[in-house]
């Protein structure tokens, strides 16, 4: 049992938790990370369901409780419920509604289709009451002020950054995509100047070339807009702007629904900078007659 002083509410803890997050050991950091990515989920699962989800014994789950000073598990999972009660009141219904969809699957292909709408619906909600409207906000200033905005995505996130420089560049913004042809994007991100802007995003797991471009560029006094899944992420440490969107598992993969979203609110969010009048925002077009 350790005599650390365990953190008194959900705040302290995920405060505590990044302090100490390089210290642990590689399951007590995979804990942490799905803790930090699913409060609600850790708020009203039992242990052994969490544990089943991550893939680690219920008890590694109990040790880590006790290892920041609570007697157990339900000490620490009562933190998240208190949060829970207070932040999300709506989300105890959601998931009953969504685990009563989820217990209709059929192995047809249009019951694929339906459990994949299901849950990137539940990601959407998710990412919805998580995300900060001023780190939005503060986003769309970076990026309407930087001379030149470069972006860096690879494997899967490679569709997000494709999606963000056509939008961009439709609004007249002068990109960069740092991509792999030719093994030149780490020594293209050198290019970067601290009136640039870079967006990088990556999940786990992350792709190595994307976080070493990160980490340089981030003792460049570049500003740098990071869409990744956990404030864990090895983006996190230099990024100006974070953006953590909870990734939720898939049967067969992991959805890029809340992501692509957020990509485009924050181009829209742009775009609202760029025009004048009450009218809605609107990305021109190549395609018009």
């Amino acid at each position: 049992m350790s005599s650390f002083k365990s953190p008194k509410d959900y705040e302290e803890l995920i405060r505590v938790i990044h302090e100490r997050y390089d210290e642990m050991s590689k399951t007590y950091q995979n804990i942490s990370i799905y803790l930090t990515q699913n409060p609600n989920d850790v708020a009203v699962h039992s242990v052994n369901a969490i544990a089943a989800k991550c893939g680690i014994h219920a008890s590694s789950f109990v040790r880590f409780a006790q290892s920041l000073g609570y007697k157990g598990f339900k000490e620490l999972q009562a933190l998240f419920q208190r949060r829970l009660a207070t932040a999300a009141p709506g989300f105890e219904a959601r998931r009953k509604a969504l685990d009563e969809e989820l217990q209709k699957r059929d192995k047809s292909e249009l019951g694929f289709l339906r459990e994949l709408v299901v849950q990137d619906i539940a990601s959407l909600q998710d990412m919805l009451e998580t995300i900060d409207t001023s780190s939005i906000s503060n986003a769309a200033k970076i990026i309407d002020t930087a001379n030149t905005v470069y972006l860096v995505g690879q494997l899967r996130s490679a569709p997000v950054v494709e999606l963000l420089r056509y939008i961009l560049t439709m609004l007249g913004k002068r990109c960069v995509l740092l991509d792999t042809s030719g093994g030149l994007a780490t020594h293209m991100a050198r290019t970067i100047q601290s009136t640039d802007a870079l967006i990088a995003v990556s999940f786990r797991f992350y792709a190595n070339e994307v976080v070493n471009i990160v980490e340089e560029i981030g003792q460049m006094n570049v500003p740098i807009i990071a869409i990744t899944d956990s404030t864990l992420s090895p983006l996190a440490k230099t990024a100006r702007v974070l953006f953590p969107v909870p990734e939720h598992d898939h049967a067969f993969s992991r959805s890029l629904a809340a992501p692509i979203c957020l990509a485009q609110a924050l181009a829209v969010a742009v775009a609202a900078l760029k025009q004048t009048g009450e009218d809605t925002p609107r990305i021109p077009t190549v395609t018009a007659p």
